[in-house]
């Protein structure tokens, strides 16, 4: 590739990084956790779902350092070869001649850049390297980098994030006033609707830039990258599961529903869809391994403004949307997930703790109804006699107590509030 214009893309890109850096951006709360990692002589690797934030939060932990940036993810650089890697090295030290540290953005769009990382690691260069498919990076850097590489997680704005970008403080102290309490009800309620993509803060047509945002994950992160052939069935299929969000979706069934011949290929699908973090697949709780296997899974999606925008109104559910927010920050605060079920009860969530269960979890936005209230704790009392676990939460919109049954304690906790534990 031609080093001018390598040169032209690569002074554009940090011209475009200072004109981001001119606007007031927040904290993120991975920003600790990513700065710690500077220390270490590895690989630092950021994955997340395209427009999460990936790139700001490494340009963010590597501000008092000298770096270049390399952005792969860029038209300019889409015939980029392995072999045109050092040429982008060389120009970076052009630019930056002093740097050290280097960040490659969005790099597994190059095929063979494990090998460069490799390289640059053995040259003591410090790596850092972000991408929006977990699976891409992680088989490379597993088979080239072993021991070799750190890796952190990020996704949208979690509700705390979400409320410093509009400029809403949270505190302990304000949990006992009565008009935050009110405002952080008010902003929970733009929370689920809008999501946590911050670029979709700051802009009016927030459901066309989602909308563009899924068709170019499903075109670009997985039809183009894997070379799928039915490219129209794929997207059908994650209609179809982001449709049903925080519901049970078992293989054969849509094996069934799409007409397709092989369960295979819906199980490809699937896989190629939670790389591109769009969606999750929640297993079943069982000691038994076989039986988590065999029970189908629980759907989340990564953003409920991205639900927002692409399922049909008639088809969302606040309780659901609730479900699928909790879910969220089970990941984003490191949980091990799983659902519950054994035919006479239902757990929406069940942490565990190495081989314990460490707490159980439902979700439901009311409980004033008796059927209800009864349903949902009933439930929990059921499945902690038989996992052995006494520490379980009812998630509701508005209700705050406690409820005692047979002895057994159960919190009941607004879904606000919840969020906000500090």
């Amino acid at each position: 590739m031609n080093k001018a214009i390598i040169k032209q893309v690569l002074v554009d890109q940090r011209a475009e990084i200072s004109r981001i850096f001119d606007q007031p951006i927040i904290e993120r709360e991975k920003l600790p956790d990513a700065t710690r990692m500077l220390t270490q002589k590895m690989a630092k690797v950021i994955t997340g779902i395209r427009r999460c934030g990936k790139s700001v939060l490494a340009h963010q932990m590597l501000k008092n350092c000298s770096y270049a940036y390399i952005n792969f993810d860029d038209e300019r650089l889409a015939a980029v070869h392995a072999e045109d890697l050092n040429d982008f090295l060389e120009t970076a030290k052009e630019i930056t001649p002093d740097f050290n540290h280097l960040l490659l953005d969005e790099i597994q769009n190059t095929s063979g850049w494990e090998l460069f990382v490799n390289r640059l690691l053995r040259n003591d260069y410090n790596v850092i390297i972000t991408g929006s498919n977990s699976h891409l990076l992680s088989k490379e850097l597993a088979t080239h980098l072993t021991g070799r590489h750190l890796s952190l997680e990020l996704f949208p704005f979690s509700f705390r994030e979400f409320l410093l970008q509009n400029g809403v403080s949270a505190s302990e102290d304000d949990f006992f006033k009565t008009d935050k309490r009110a405002e952080f009800k008010m902003m929970l309620e733009r929370y689920i609707q809008e999501g946590g993509f911050p670029e979709v803060q700051k802009m009016d047509l927030k459901e066309n830039y989602l909308r563009e945002l899924f068709d170019k994950i499903i075109t670009k992160d997985i039809v183009m990258r894997y070379n799928i052939k039915y490219g129209r069935d794929l997207k059908e299929m994650a209609l179809y599961l982001l449709s049903n969000f925080a519901s049970r979706a078992a293989y054969h069934k849509i094996k069934n529903i799409f007409e397709v011949k092989s369960v295979h290929t819906i199980k490809n699908y699937f896989e190629f869809l939670e790389e591109s973090y769009l969606l999750f697949g929640v297993n079943a709780f069982s000691f038994k391994l076989k039986e988590q296997i065999r029970k189908p899974k629980k759907i989340y999606a990564i953003d409920t403004g991205l639900i927002n925008a692409i399922v049909p109104k008639i088809s969302l559910n606040i309780g659901r949307l609730m479900e699928n927010i909790v879910f969220l920050e089970l990941k984003r605060r490191g949980m091990e997930v799983y659902y519950y079920t054994d035919g006479h009860c239902e757990v929406d969530f069940v942490i565990k703790d190495g081989l314990k269960i460490k707490k159980m979890i439902q979700v439901c936005y009311s409980i004033e109804s008796l059927e209800t209230k009864e349903r949902e704790i009933k439930s929990l009392v059921k499945a902690q006699a038989k996992l052995e676990c006494q520490d379980s939460t009812v998630i509701t919109w508005d209700t705050e107590g406690d409820e005692t049954i047979k002895n057994t304690k159960i919190q009941l906790i607004p879904l606000w509030k919840w969020l906000l534990c500090f």
